[in-house]
């Protein structure tokens, strides 16, 4: 006999609740699960995003990260369809009567050298049904189409065509998302944290288009797997492999050449990729006789063996380094590397798993010859994560798992390089912290119409001894003079010493995401989302571009982590059966806890760094448009971007009225309008066409307002903060793309790119600089540009 229920108890009642509302599909009838892998038939790599569903039916599903597929139904007759842009659809009668495992490799379209396309994804269109929304999901052929600076081909300056995305400033790699600073952004390869996204300090992206495979932009939205940044996140990721035959890729250019090989290993149950890139700037400047010199150069590793037939091992790693020399008094090198090991598990027809280690480091050193020492710096972490997807039913899946992240902090040492050097050995506290993270999150399927994906993550940060803390004066690190009007280190009044396994610093949030998406018919919907994040790290910088300098630091005592509330509501349509799509994105986003530095302030080489900084408050808002055209001889998109972004930093309980005198000021990156087109037609199979065209409002800067004369000397006065513009932005670029006459069945298979950047010659400033003439005494303001039109060749092959 059964007992009974006591529906009086709670727990009870939401037990009874929970399980009659996810078993409801299952009552009427016997349910069965086909589930398995979408390949490449090509050359065996595994589809992200492939559409894989039952013809007539509203049940479907797209593939992981690893091209895992589960789908449940009644059991029946169907017929299974696997769709993905750039490759055949294909379909295959299936019998659900029992549980089944079925993989598929499905054929590209084209098996040219522009076979790239198959990286394409789906998702370039709008898609209606899923509650995904502010994410960027890049072709790569796309991006290997449109014209860059120095003909590089390179991931971020295509996102930065793209509403929502910024760049930093004239041909630089780095990039802000709806008004967020560059430390924001959390940036991944095949998972491993990347610091610096850029070689030859911004004009190149450390991203080898040859390499990746997949490129993923969440500016809101973001799921709950990930945390650690406010912003936004890019998922990069390289490719497997070729498990079919051994292939090699590479070009040559102006700057720099790349090479890859990929191949199968034992018997096709692996592969391996290895590619490598780098630039000849240096043999170039040698070769004319400068005593300067710069070079960058990147390699991308990556093996995968399959044990068996639920089981996979990856192996992945990334090393990239720049170094520059300038006559025979200084030199520099950065780089990052990482390094990855995954193990893929199928629990079975509904349970996919995926086990991390991960190490990733980032570095730079400064070599100072006449003075003879050596600055070096490091941020090191180590990560662990356990991932898990369960394919509950067609209404239903769910993701869940956990992270762990030690951080070491070498916020910088010198080391004289020789004993007649006249500076001393200085070696500033070396920092430590331990983030982790907890998630789950859910894609439901309400009704045919009405679909949600919430999820919560809850992170905890503990800042590490190790290190001495200096205490301040009435806990005041910062203090107001009020007499001389300007902000001082607060008195240092003692420290306390913190061993290893001791806790400076405690902090824990939980971080709710949601988004809905309502199709409103066949070709239109609505979505809406909401999510909360928190970032216990913190870049101190004040450039407005990426360095090697920039200063990372965790949060604990003095500084608190950084929380932001991102709201979200958008429109999207297809039209002509998808030929053309419509994106309208609104967004609000703040930000408590954002610090800024001081006027004066000393970034480098600073112990107490506390004492430089205040805490404050961002804010930003905006519109997106995004009008794609998918289909046809011309492709391409016109996205257009209105946007504020703006910061407020009173002076707190350090006194005085802070920056601007805690009024709202522009940040760095704010940008009013933001309109970028571009477009590729293809005239035959010999000759194709692109073209880029960017149009924004200047970035803010201070300008000087007054001046003063102070023995003998002109000392300048400067408005508020960022409440000046630099010029409008604007420029065209143009590539032409030619693949010369070729036998069908010649394996070898190359073409050639022409590029113009910049084609009508926009000397744009990158800054405008203000001084006194040195024969007439006049005051005047000197406006620099970096880059004037920049033709460059490239030919790329392939065999």
């Amino acid at each position: 006999m059964f007992k009974k229920f006591n529906f009086r108890n709670p727990y009870t009642r939401a037990l009874w609740i929970l399980t009659l509302f996810f078993s409801t599909s299952t009552i009427a009838q016997t349910t069965y699960t086909v589930s398995g892998t979408i390949s490449d038939k090509n050359n065996g790599e595994t589809l992200f995003g492939a559409s894989v569903f039952l013809k007539g039916t509203t049940i479907g599903v797209v593939t992981n990260e690893y091209g895992f597929y589960s789908l449940t139904a009644p059991e029946g007759n169907y017929t299974l369809t696997i769709s993905y842009m750039g490759y055949r659809e294909i379909s295959t009668d299936v019998t659900l009567d029992k549980n089944q495992k079925i993989d598929f490799e499905i054929p590209a379209i084209s098996t040219e050298l522009e076979e790239v396309v198959v990286t394409g994804d789906e998702p370039e269109r709008a898609l209606l049904k899923k509650p995904e929304m502010s994410i960027v999901k890049m072709n790569m052929a796309t991006v290997k189409q449109m014209p860059v600076v120095l003909g590089e081909v390179d991931v971020l300056k295509s996102l930065q065509m793209l509403p929502g995305v910024t760049s930093n400033g004239e041909g630089t790699g780095g990039f802000h998302v709806r008004g967020g600073a560059q430390d924001q952004n959390l940036v991944l390869l095949d998972e491993a944290i990347i610091y610096n996204t850029s070689h030859m300090f911004g004009f190149f992206s450390v991203f080898n288009a040859d390499a990746i495979k997949d490129v993923k932009l969440y500016k809101g939205g973001i799921p709950a797997r990930f945390g650690g940044r406010v912003s936004s996140v890019l998922d990069v990721r390289q490719k497997d492999g070729n498990n079919k035959n051994l292939m090699f890729t590479g070009g040559i250019g102006l700057i720099s050449s790349r090479l890859t090989a990929e191949g199968p290993i034992f018997k096709e149950k692996g592969s391996f990729l290895v590619s490598g890139r780098r630039s000849y700037i240096d043999l170039i400047l040698k070769a004319s006789g400068e005593d300067n010199s710069a070079s960058f150069y990147d390699l991308n590793l990556k093996a995968n063996y399959n044990l068996t037939a639920n089981n996979k091992l990856f192996v992945s790693g990334y090393f990239g380094r720049d170094t520059f020399k300038f006559g025979s008094d200084f030199d520099a090198s950065y780089g990052n590397a990482s390094g990855n090991l995954r193990w893929n598990h199928i629990f079975n027809d509904k349970l996919f798993s995926n086990l991390s280690a991960i190490v990733s480091r980032y570095d730079y050193k400064l070599g100072f010859t006449s003075d003879q020492f050596n600055w070096v710096s490091a941020i090191d972490n180590y990560n662990l994560k356990y991932d898990f997807k369960y394919y509950w039913n067609d209404a239903f899946k769910l993701d869940f798992g956990a992270s762990t992240i030690y951080y070491e902090f070498d916020p910088g040492q010198i080391n004289p390089t020789s004993e007649a050097s006249a500076v001393n050995e200085l070696k500033l506290d070396r920092k430590r912290a331990l983030e982790s993270g907890l998630y789950i999150n859910a894609e439901h399927k309400i009704t045919n119409r009405l679909t949600a994906q919430y999820g919560l993550r809850y992170s905890a940060f503990t800042r590490l001894g190790g290190q001495a803390m200096v205490e301040y004066a009435n806990d005041q690190p910062v203090v107001y003079n009020d007499v001389l009007g300007i902000y001082e280190r607060g008195a240092a009044v003692g420290e306390t010493n913190f061993e290893k396994g001791d806790a400076i610093k405690r902090f824990g949030n939980f971080e709710p995401r949601i988004s809905l998406a309502y199709e409103l018919n066949d070709v239109s919907s609505i979505k809406a989302g909401f999510s909360r994040a928190a970032q216990y790290i913190h870049l101190l910088s004040n450039t407005s571009s990426v360095t090697p300098l920039d200063v990372w630091t965790p949060s604990g005592k003095y500084i608190s982590p950084q929380l932001s509330n991102q709201y979200a509501l958008g429109y999207f349509r297809n039209f002509k059966d998808k030929m053309y799509s419509l994106e309208v994105e609104a967004y609000y986003k703040n930000v408590d806890n954002r610090i800024d530095y001081l006027d004066g302030s000393d970034l480098i080489g600073q112990n107490t760094i506390e004492t430089e900084i205040l805490n404050g408050e961002s804010r930003a808002y905006g519109l997106e448009f995004l009008l794609r055209k998918n289909e046809g001889k011309f492709t391409g998109w016109i996205a257009y971007t209105l946007s504020k972004a703006e910061q407020r930093t009173p002076g707190g309980n350090a006194g005085g009225l802070g920056i601007n005198n805690g009024q709202w000021y522009n940040t760095a990156f704010d940008r009013t309008h933001d309109v970028s087109v571009s477009g590729s037609y293809k005239l035959n199979d010999k000759w194709s066409f692109g073209a880029n065209l960017v149009f924004q409002t200047g970035r803010p800067v201070t300008y000087p307002n007054g001046q003063y004369e102070y023995e003998g000397l002109s000392i300048a006065s400067y408005s508020d903060r960022n409440s000046d513009r630099l010029p409008t932005y604007h420029r065209l670029d143009v590539s032409v793309n030619y693949k010369p006459n070729r036998k069908p069945n010649n394996r070898f298979k190359g073409e050639w790119v022409l590029g113009i950047y910049n084609l009508y010659n926009r000397k744009n400033a990158a800054s405008v600089s203000f001084g006194q003439n040195a024969e007439t005494g006049a005051n005047e303001a000197t406006r620099t540009a970096i880059f004037g039109i920049v033709p460059s060749l490239t030919y790329n092959f392939k065999f």
